[in-house]
């Protein structure tokens, strides 16, 4: 297949593409935004959990 060709081929997969709206664009940039907050909350509370935990696991005691 020559490099004309293919580019052709290209821009006419390209045309049958469904492209999303702005506004699902933006919706869906913001479950995300969400998402990786909501999981940084997590892992935040998970590290200092932790790390409270193996403070008293090495001092011997339960403070």
């Amino acid at each position: 297949m020559n490099l004309i060709q293919y580019f052709r081929d290209s821009r006419a997969e390209l045309s049958r593409v469904s492209w999303p709206t702005r506004a699902q664009v933006l919706e869906g940039t913001q479950a995300v935004l969400i998402f990786v907050v909501a999981l940084t909350l997590v892992v935040w509370l998970m590290d200092v959990g932790f790390g409270a935990l193996l403070r008293v696991i090495l001092q011997g005691r339960i403070a």
